[in-house]
């Protein structure tokens, strides 16, 4: 079974006042499709320059990471990004909403992008998955923040992308509410064979996933 995305010998290391500081060292691990993954670690360990750089949102200074069989760095910036709008969606713990769109609007927007025919059919049917069907026009301001993440999980399932990114989902929700959207967020992993990759502080929330990546000082222990 090919891997859905791969990660060798990944590496950051930046510069400030003091010298230069590693904030990954030599990062390796594989997953393959459907498998879910938390990464987890003290603050300041670099789970979330992992994941971006997981994301190529971030360059690293070493290693690379592979989509399947295509290489991340050897892409430019744009290539990237149009590489992401086919194959990943991400979850914010601010949501990352557009305020001045509506629940529906908000979904229908990666498929408009990509220029789907049933842009508006498709994120309908999404919301309706996540529970917000009769939510469709309201504007993220009157949403709670449950709702809220269940707009940005449907945007980010909407395009059924292999690999599915976020940082820490859940972690501007009441326990109730994050709980739901985990529970959510796996059955849809699930359902559409998606790749989950998570970075969370909440030690209960990584026990259900089918692996535990645990970085230590930039090093994965």
């Amino acid at each position: 079974m090919t891997d859905v995305i791969r990660v060798e010998h990944l590496g950051k290391t930046v510069s400030d006042a003091t010298g230069e500081l590693a904030i990954l060292q030599d990062v390796s691990f594989a997953l393959s499709p459907k498998e879910t993954a938390a990464i987890v670690g003290a603050s300041g360990s670099g789970k979330s320059t992992l994941l971006s750089i997981m994301a190529g949102l971030d360059t690293p200074s070493s290693g690379q990471v592979f989509w399947g069989e295509q290489a991340l760095f050897v892409l430019n910036e744009d290539e990237r990004a149009q590489l992401r709008s086919r194959s990943m969606g991400f979850v914010f713990q601010s949501f990352q909403l557009l305020g001045h769109l509506s629940a529906l609007e908000n979904v229908m927007l990666p498929l408009e992008l990509t220029g789907h025919p049933n842009a508006k059919r498709e994120a309908q049917a999404m919301l309706e998955r996540v529970g917000l069907g009769g939510r469709l026009a309201h504007y993220p301001k009157v949403l709670s923040g449950g709702e809220q993440q269940r707009v940005a999980l449907a945007r980010a399932f909407v395009l059924k992308p292999a690999i599915l990114m976020a940082d820490e989902p859940t972690g501007s929700l009441d326990h109730a509410s994050g709980d739901n959207i985990m529970a959510l967020m796996l059955e849809m992993n699930q359902e559409l064979s998606t790749t989950l990759v998570l970075v969370t502080h909440d030690e209960a929330l990584a026990a259900r996933m089918d692996r535990r990546l645990h970085l230590q000082a930039g090093r994965l222990v």
